[in-house]
């Protein structure tokens, strides 16, 4: 079963997610600071992070930074539990490359239903190598990384999942509805400007090769070769 780190500094949610994870099978680590967290991390990398924005001494949003940047630990699924609920909070952490974001209060079965879908769908991104590509541009799943005319371009976690589905789905027309569902899995309630602000973002770091993306009006978005 997969193992879960959980970086959260209230000791008693830590253990209350703590004890419904091992009681779901889960094997499971704890960290109450973002330097412990990342410590343990380091030690023994984790197949997903629970981690908590308002820490003691590291700020959750750094600590997400140097999980991602760090080779042996970027692959590990992270999943953000905070109080901070605006919109625009959740954006900016899916943006910053989280897979989900978990606004406190929460239900302890809503939160095993969060990241058992996020592991099925990580498993699944795990499936045989491939590398996709359409014009100027070339995704490699193995190696999780996104090149334009060879020159490497670093996407967030979400903005790989977007692109990979348009290349896998090339020339069909992808409604932001399913989108939503298919790349933010169960993120699906966040409006669906969200879906624009991502293909804007993308198209940006892709450049000129990104004008493949095309809009259809009033549906969504499809990725036609050249």
């Amino acid at each position: 079963m997969a193992r879960i780190l959980i970086i959260e500094d209230e000791q008693d949610l830590a253990g209350l997610v703590d004890y419904n994870l091992r009681a779901a099978g889960f094997e499971t680590d704890t960290a109450n600071t973002g330097a412990g967290g990342l410590a343990r991390a380091r030690a023994q990398p984790p197949d997903l992070v629970l981690l908590d924005l308002m820490l003691p001494d590291v700020a959750g949003g750094e600590v997400l930074r140097m999980l991602k940047n760090d080779p042996e630990l970027k692959k590990a699924a992270v999943v953000i539990v905070s109080a901070k609920g605006q919109e625009a909070d959740r954006i900016q952490g899916l943006e910053l490359g989280a897979d989900d974001y978990v606004v406190k209060p929460f239900s302890v079965r809503e939160l095993l239903l969060r990241v058992k879908a996020v592991l099925r769908r990580a498993d699944a991104e795990e499936g045989p190598a491939a590398v996709l590509g359409a014009g100027d541009i070339s995704l490699d799943t193995s190696r999780h990384q996104v090149r334009v005319k060879g020159e490497e371009v670093v996407l967030t976690a979400l903005e790989f999942r977007l692109l990979r589905t348009l290349l896998e789905r090339m020339d069909r027309v992808q409604t932001r509805e399913v989108l939503l569902s298919d790349v933010w899995g169960i993120q699906a309630e966040i409006h669906t400007r969200t879906v624009d602000t991502h293909i804007k973002r993308l198209r940006e770091k892709l450049g000129p090769a990104g004008d493949i993306i095309e809009t259809v009006r009033g549906v969504g978005y499809k990725l036609s070769p050249p």
